[in-house]
């Protein structure tokens, strides 16, 4: 059994793991450089909040959507039974909060 190698052959495993460390290490510089960290740290903001984002929209279209459908009937007018007692709450907390106002304003 020969696992005996050559010089050369020695000498060129060694070039070419010096090759790789090099490759390696330049890979880990570019890593860690501030510039890199900011754009991947950038980057996960962002997708972060487009994500957020997405949801919130999903989430106030299917409230829009399930009020409509309690508003408003199947063939698009308004279903006054429904309509008229949200209006009359919804006046009552604007006057209820401009009251408010004008007696912090005193």
């Amino acid at each position: 059994m020969s696992d005996a190698r050559t010089p050369a052959q020695i000498e060129a495993d060694i070039a070419r793991r010096r090759q790789e460390l090099a490759l390696t290490l330049d890979e880990i510089g570019v890593r860690l450089h501030p510039k890199t960290i900011i754009g991947d740290a950038k980057a996960k903001a962002v997708s972060t909040v487009d994500r957020t984002a997405g949801r919130a929209y999903a989430t106030a279209h299917r409230m829009v959507t399930t009020i409509r459908g309690q508003l408003v009937s199947e063939d698009g007018t308004p279903r006054l039974e429904r309509v008229v007692p949200v209006a009359m709450v919804v006046v009552g907390v604007v006057g209820l909060i401009a009251v408010s106002g004008r007696h912090q304003d005193r």
